[in-house]
């Protein structure tokens, strides 16, 4: 391995440059090449080489040896993982540049990734050191005295982390890091639109001290997924991803534990007590950042009938002031979708949606993969934009009259991953987080309103399990409990 990605991206890079991790062996991939795009010129300018079914075999042999060999005790995992943090911290610029290049992130999104990297690792680092179970009052139960009772949290083995482009970076982090903390080793495969920044964590890890084994990385498409999941080694799959990737995953695991994160239509509800002030500029950075591509990015938002006027007239200002193109211009908010064709689709319901009758506030044509933030209103269920995942740089407005006419719009889709709600009134707020049937109900905040440490995931095909450290370590651990008699 020879520089850096950043050192790269002006040039390109070759595949020997980006080489699998098979358990302690940095190797070439035995398969194809697959190039790597820059999503803003639309040109390969780096490649990588997709890992063989007998890698990937070798993969996770490694990592079950690896586990059944001992991990390092809790406080060598957590020293590991804060290391990992200062390192992610020193090679930032790399970081930026990587996913600037391969993901089209603006400076701002790539940025608030290696802030938020850096926060998972450490909270992942203080979870390992604290991870513990419980006593049992057995001595309450009849005919128990002198026995005690407690639980220990044992790790479940080899982990598959099958990660998502958008979040290339804290999403992996987020699968890998607590999956260590809890004494597992992982076999990391990383979407294959972003496969340079996985690799560069991957080195990071390896340079702050992960155990020979415990962490590997293969890189494929779906044919790769499906070798890990016909491995019965892997005991546990940790997928970020759309909802019908994700079925298929569950179908094949079988009665091995998963955690899915799967596809979501993100709601955020205006009611007509909120503080367009404090609402309106938030909706437009959570609409709008990664170029929508966040599955909490607000893709609908229901607004109260009498603040319909100020509210079209408002965000359409906001919106239309957003600088987007070139990821790597300091002024742009909004860069390219991960690819032409997505940008094409994307295009296409808009069309769509306007044929139908919606009016567009804000937006224009599209150039390659960049298609300018919009806004569109008079929308329906029955336009694919008012039912389908956009995944893309439009936010749509509905009027309700009814607080209840809002949760039930929400309750009526197949997703429930999170929902944000802007009002003063208690009761109307506390109601709807009992109501709301997603994972997350953000009250004066987003749908897209997420802190790493607390817990996230969905329901119904949003999915289930839930990310952040503290959550996702007992995700990957199962309980064991100890009884002892004759004291």
């Amino acid at each position: 391995m020879t520089g850096t990605t950043a050192d790269r991206t002006n040039g390109q890079g070759k595949a020997s440059d980006y080489p699998l991790l098979i358990g302690g062996t940095w190797t070439a991939g035995d398969g194809p090449e697959l190039p790597v795009l820059d999503k803003y010129a639309l040109s390969a300018f780096a490649a990588t080489r997709q890992a063989s079914g007998a890698q990937v075999t070798a993969a996770v042999a490694a990592a079950d040896r690896a586990f059944r060999s001992g991990a390092p005790a809790p406080y060598q995992r957590g020293s590991i993982l804060d290391r990992a943090a200062e390192l992610v911290a020193e090679r930032r610029g790399t970081l930026i540049a990587t996913m600037q290049a391969e993901a089209g992130f603006t400076a701002a999104d790539a940025g608030g990734e290696v802030s938020r990297c850096i926060e998972t690792l450490r909270l992942s680092a203080e979870e390992a050191r604290r991870l513990s179970g419980d006593m049992i009052p057995l001595e309450g139960a009849p005919n128990q005295a002198g026995r005690m009772g407690f639980t220990l949290r044992v790790p479940l083995g080899v982990v598959a982390a099958i990660t998502p482009f958008n979040s290339p970076l804290n999403t992996v982090t987020h699968k890998l890091a607590p999956a260590f903390a809890a004494g597992n080793a992982v076999v990391l495969k990383p979407s294959s639109h972003t496969p340079l920044t996985a690799f560069e964590l991957c080195r990071i890890l390896v340079d702050a001290g992960m155990p020979e084994g415990f962490l590997s990385l293969v890189q494929g498409g779906g044919e790769t997924a499906r070798q890990l999941l016909e491995d019965q080694a892997v005991r546990f799959f940790a997928f970020t991803g759309s909802t019908e990737v994700g079925r298929a995953i569950q179908a094949a695991a079988g009665l091995r534990r998963t955690q899915m994160e799967l596809g979501s239509i993100a709601f955020t509800i205006l009611c007509e007590d909120a503080d367009l002030d404090r609402a309106l500029p938030k909706i437009a950075g959570a609409g709008y950042r990664k170029a929508g591509q966040v599955c909490t990015s607000v893709q609908i938002l229901l607004v109260a009938e009498p603040l319909r006027n100020e509210v079209e007239e408002r965000l359409a200002e906001l919106v239309g002031k957003l600088v987007f193109g070139d990821p790597r211009d300091p002024a742009t908010v909004v860069g390219p979708l991960i690819a032409e064709r997505e940008a094409a689709r994307v295009e296409a319901w808009i069309d769509e949606a306007r044929s139908k009758g919606a009016r567009q506030l804000v937006g224009g044509p599209r150039k390659g993969a960049v298609l300018p933030p919009t806004l569109l209103t008079d929308i329906n269920p029955s336009m694919r934009v008012g039912c389908q995942e956009i995944f893309g740089p439009v936010v749509c407005l509905s009027p309700f009259a009814t607080l209840d006419e809002a949760i039930d719009r929400v309750n009526q889709t197949p997703y429930g991953l999170a929902t944000g709600i802007f009002t003063n009134r208690l009761t109307d707020a506390l109601g709807a987080a009992r109501r709301l049937n997603v994972g997350g109900v953000h009250i004066n905040e987003t749908s897209s309103s997420r802190v790493d440490m607390m817990p996230y995931g969905g329901s119904k095909d949003s999915g289930f399990g839930r990310e952040g450290p503290h959550y996702a370590i007992r995700e990957m651990t199962e309980e064991r409990v100890v009884t002892i008699s004759g004291l």
